[in-house]
């Protein structure tokens, strides 16, 4: 069923399903269970504090939680601009997030975190209502806010929901994280919107006993963390349904999810088109079908142009040359390549543009990262690449050099969220492979 708003999916959804569980959770040791009734009531509650309050914009440090989804839906339904972080983004970032979005009000499960970012609070916006904005990595550039809306972030659950739809008994479990448009639309939004419950996962400490705790009946996750609970054996019996987005996905993985009897979705989105584009339905994971809003071109040289007029963003927060170069006549530039078959299934193939997606899903802008790095590693011959779902530099030099190259780029690094910083350093006594103009030839490089 197609929902215009959260507000009207959750009332119609407490109207005719009421005492139908929306949410299971941990409270003590126990699994607990919050019928949609329920949900609704704590929605509007929430919803209604946070009108009275006169703030305008608030930021959200995702953590997960209960709390953190009532604050998130309430938000959204009192029409503040809701701004999405990630409770664990670098000091400096952090505060550079807050002023950027305008944020007045800050919401987090820790009291001292909010007390140290108060100083940075502004004046808030005029007018922000249905605004949701998630940070990226974009197309062009490091760290944009994506400007979503409640309508388009619905219009993407539904789009899922009708590819790939779940039943009222199934639950969802909920282990990305809230801050992403991943997390957010394929961990929360899909399963509400399907009328199925959904498991708020407990965090990273108990990534590998929430399936036996919560008994899943499906699952979204990135390439990463699925690789971490195959490791670990952690997947569930119940489980029969593994959506994997966000990211590359080696094929290994998805064979042994095969071998365990699990269907296996794999989707292919954007946070500019609120979510998910195309889901595979079929026996290939890479052969996808276009969602029913989505109408995907092939540009002449091979790049994915989206239109999609319910979820497409409005464009990034406060930069209009920056939206302009990737959003034209309601056409999304994805920087990505790739070709529909004759059967009309959208296959992925590569990148046009010199962006490092890791097994999380996060995005680097190479050349950003690498001008950073040449500032610290002046006349070094050094690029970045991925290795295992992370960042590793690729240096000429010898081992002896490590401690100091590790010493330069350190102060670079604590800028960078944990994910996003190198995870080692591969010597090659060679110079790098480049072309006639100077440029990386990433695809020669020997990692």
């Amino acid at each position: 069923m197609r929902f215009s708003s959260l507000f009207q999916m959750l009332s119609f959804r407490a109207s005719e399903h009421g005492s139908r569980t929306a949410l299971f959770y941990e409270a003590g040791g126990e699994k607990v269970r919050l019928s949609y009734f329920e949900l609704f009531d704590l929605v509007q509650r929430r919803a209604n504090d946070l009108r009275a309050s006169g703030k305008t914009s608030i930021g959200i440090l995702t953590d997960g939680s209960l709390d953190c989804v009532i604050t998130i839906m309430a938000s959204i339904v009192s029409g503040l601009q809701t701004v999405l972080l990630d409770e664990n983004t670098p000091d400096a970032l952090l505060k550079g997030y807050i002023a950027y979005t305008d944020i007045d009000f800050l919401w987090s499960s820790d009291s001292e975190l909010t007390r140290e970012f108060s100083p940075y609070l502004t004046g808030g916006v005029k007018s922000g209502v249905g605004r949701v904005l998630f940070f990226t990595s974009g197309t062009t550039s490091r760290s944009k806010a994506v400007v979503l809306t409640d309508e388009s972030l619905m219009s993407s659950a539904y789009n899922g929901g009708s590819l790939l739809p779940l039943e009222e008994d199934d639950v969802l479990l909920c282990q990305l994280p809230l801050n992403h448009v991943f997390g957010f639309v394929c961990g929360l939004l899909w399963g509400l919107s399907c009328g199925a419950a959904v498991a708020l996962g407990r965090g990273a400490r108990h990534y590998i006993d929430d399936c036996a705790f919560f008994a899943p009946t499906a699952i979204s996750l990135v390439p990463l963390l699925l690789g971490f609970l195959l490791k670990h054996n952690s997947l569930n019996e119940e489980l029969r349904l593994v959506l994997i987005g966000a990211g590359d996905c080696p094929p290994r993985l998805i064979s042994a999810c095969a071998s365990m009897g699990l269907r296996v979705s794999f989707g292919y989105g954007l946070t500019e088109t609120s979510s998910g584009v195309a889901l595979s339905l079929g026996a290939d994971p890479y052969a996808m079908t276009v969602c029913p809003d989505d109408e995907v071109i092939i540009a002449e040289d091979g790049e994915i142009l989206i239109s999609a007029p319910t979820c497409v963003m409005e464009g990034y927060y406060k930069m209009p040359d920056a939206t302009r170069e990737v959003l034209s006549g309601g056409i999304l530039r994805t920087g990505d390549l790739g070709f529909i078959d004759g059967d009309g299934l959208l296959h992925v193939t590569g990148r046009k543009k010199e962006i490092l997606v890791l097994s999380d899903g996060t995005k680097i802008f190479l050349p950003e990262y690498e001008g950073e790095l040449a500032a610290v590693l002046p006349g070094r011959d050094f690029a970045v690449a991925e290795k295992g779902g992370a960042p590793y530099l690729v240096i000429k030099g010898g081992a002896s050099d490590r401690a100091a190259i590790l010493s330069s780029v350190r102060p670079v690094m604590e800028l960078r969220p944990r994910g996003q910083q190198i995870r080692d350093i591969i010597f090659t006594p060679h110079p790098l492979p480049r072309t006639a103009t100077g440029k990386i030839k990433r695809w020669e490089l020997q990692l």
